[in-house]
């Protein structure tokens, strides 16, 4: 296992996730119900099938779209969804 990957994606994916919509569905999640070992597994799985999920796709859209092309996407859209929001709001 490479371990600079793993830490620079460990700490890529956690300071993206901290304050994040997720993490405040589940801080609902626990108060309203009072089950925190059920929140907790319940939020731990579905990120890590969102994980699969996106490792999955990115497996194969980096066979087909080049790297370049992918950043700008991606780059554009989350431009666009900051704008949206900011006009929506």
């Amino acid at each position: 296992m490479n371990r600079s990957l793993f830490w620079t994606t460990f700490a890529t994916v956690f300071l993206a996730e901290v304050g994040d919509k997720t993490q405040l569905a589940a801080m609902t999640a626990t108060v309203r119900s009072g089950q925190i070992w059920t929140v907790f597994l319940a939020a731990s799985a579905a990120l890590v099938c969102a994980t699969a999920i996106g490792v999955a796709l990115g497996g194969v859209l980096f066979r087909y779209i080049p790297e370049v092309a992918i950043k700008w996407i991606a780059g554009t859209a989350f431009i666009a969804v900051g704008l949206w929001v900011l006009i929506k709001g």
